[in-house]
């Protein structure tokens, strides 16, 4: 009895891989196996800079929180506590945009806490 293959489902599994990493250098583009691993690596790097992309955004938050008040002779340490004490419920991404686009309402919630 012959070998049966499933050539069909076989080449579209690689042609998949293949066409997702179009575009990369030499042999990563278009060589089954490095493409392949090339993928997979793409996969945990994107896993794992979902998690690191949080923190670079919080910590971009926090300088420019503390930009912010330090025009108003506060430190950003301080100015948390205070708002933590205070109870306001503004969470630190809308701090920032305050901060940094709507510096008079920034301004108001800097002098409530004071």
């Amino acid at each position: 009895m012959p070998r049966s293959v499933n050539a069909v489902a076989s080449r579209a599994r690689r042609k998949k891989i293949l066409k997702r990493t179009r575009g990369n250098f030499g042999s990563r583009g278009n060589v089954w196996t490095v493409a392949k691993n090339t993928y997979e690596k793409g996969l945990l790097y994107a896993y794992r800079d979902r998690k690191t992309k949080k923190r670079n955004f919080r910590g971009l938050w926090i300088q420019r929180i503390n930009a912010g008040v330090r025009q108003f002779g506060m430190s950003y340490s301080e100015f948390m506590g205070k708002v933590h004490k205070k109870n306001i419920e503004l969470n630190r991404k809308v701090l920032a945009d305050l901060a940094m686009n709507h510096p008079k309402a920034f301004e108001t919630v800097v002098n409530s806490v004071r």
